[in-house]
């Protein structure tokens, strides 16, 4: 009896210890990733944010954050060298940095693959009323905005001019970010601007409320001209209403965008990302209506380069029709 006495106490104190040592043991630590998209007068940023909240939401014991960067090219490095461990960047981009062409020629970075591509980037090229430029020709003797160094932009816009007979030597290239751009333009500091981004995006929304804008139509002949140079490029229309004052169909050129990873990543959490994602993808659509067109379909038909194993355990659960191609 007395041993009984002296031992409930005493497993009554072992009971609370173990509560306070449950209650007192900090939450197990989620590990961040970093999401490189583009500057925030883009669509990559807040496409990026809403991937964010995704992971922060439906991926356990991983946060992420959405990263301002200076897009596709620069994001491509920052994927090689583990500086960031997702990136949205262009289809071109994005096959230029797995095979070593283009600005990656001599440097290439075979560690590069897909998850999913996104949506499709329309080319804008934007001047105002009474600036007498309304084709692509008019461009010649003009200060534009050629997009930020190491953007996707810029290597849409130096294809597109170049494939249409336009180089650097004939215009007064700026490269100015997208907000810079629609400043600058505003200011009556440059005569044009390239943006390559999902439409509608806020910096061309903000300029059109101030400005009366307009969005030049690529004829036939420079369509076919700029897929002709670059394979990634499809013709595409920026429906008429999508910016103030731009009432009509306008034909532009598209091309996707890619949401990449790398090769290091684990495959469980290259599934559990994609998974994630496609599985909540109304998220992302409050976020920007350019994830409308984020499919599994999309990816298919849109992605570049290999897939990463992960993702493609999710694509062959689901069924998908995946391409050799993007198989490794």
């Amino acid at each position: 009896m007395f041993n009984h006495l002296i031992r409930k106490p005493v497993c009554l104190l072992g009971t609370a210890a173990l509560a306070a040592i449950t209650f007192a043991a900090p939450a197990v630590a989620q590990e961040q990733l970093s999401i490189a998209t583009g500057g925030t007068g883009g669509t990559y940023y807040p496409v990026g944010g809403g991937l964010a909240e995704i992971v922060n939401n439906h991926v356990e014991g991983y946060s992420a954050t959405a990263e301002v960067t200076g897009a596709s090219v620069e994001n491509m490095g920052l994927i090689a060298t583990g500086d960031a461990d997702l990136a949205i960047a262009l289809a071109d981009t994005v096959a230029h940095a797995y095979n070593g062409t283009g600005n990656f020629d001599g440097q290439q970075l075979p560690m590069v693959r897909g998850l999913a591509s996104l949506y499709a980037n329309m080319v804008h090229i934007v001047t105002l009323e009474g600036s007498g430029i309304t084709s692509l020709s008019d461009l010649a003797g003009m200060r534009v905005s050629v997009g930020a160094p190491g953007s996707g932009t810029e290597v849409n816009a130096s294809a597109i001019l170049g494939a249409n007979g336009i180089s650097y030597d004939d215009i007064d290239e700026q490269r100015l970010n997208f907000n810079e751009t629609a400043d600058a333009l505003a200011n009556g500091d440059i005569d044009a601007g390239f943006w390559s981004v999902g439409a509608p995006t806020s910096s061309i929304l903000n300029l059109a409320t101030t400005q009366d804008i307009v969005i030049l139509s690529l004829s036939e002949d420079e369509l076919a001209a700029s897929m002709g140079a670059h394979s990634t490029f499809a013709t595409t229309t920026l429906p008429g209403g999508s910016y103030n004052g731009v009432d009509a169909d306008v034909a532009v050129l598209g091309i996707p965008n890619v949401l990449t990873v790398s090769s290091e990543m684990s495959d469980d959490l290259a599934y559990a990302l994609t998974q994630a994602m496609f599985e909540n993808i109304a998220e992302l659509q409050a976020v920007h209506p350019a994830a409308n067109e984020t499919t599994v379909e999309f990816t298919m038909s849109a992605t570049p380069i290999p897939l990463h194993p992960g993702a493609l355990r999710y694509y062959d659960e689901i069924g998908a029709d995946v391409p050799d191609h993007l198989r490794e």
